[in-house]
């Protein structure tokens, strides 16, 4: 799946408080591997697999593992709702 920088940014400032946690730990993850996904630069911690290629809007971000996104969409829908 591709999408530019901006696009995963946007989808990381609609999280509610909380969800980077809520995700890390229905995904069993690190916390820091949600925040690195959504392009936090923490070396060393929790690689995402995502691929960053220069362009316009951020960037095009390859993503090869669309649990993390999967999920942060389904709290963005659950929290629209309440």
């Amino acid at each position: 799946m591709n999408l530019t920088f901006d696009e995963l940014r946007d989808i990381k400032h609609k999280l509610p408080t909380g969800s980077v946690n809520r995700i890390a730990k229905e995904l069993q993850i690190d916390e820091q591997t949600v925040r690195n996904y959504f392009g936090a630069h923490k070396f060393g911690e929790g690689d995402t697999g995502n691929h960053l290629q220069p362009g316009p809007n951020g960037g095009i971000v390859h993503i090869d593992d669309t649990r993390i996104l999967d999920l942060a969409l389904r709290i963005i829908e659950e929290s629209a709702q309440k």
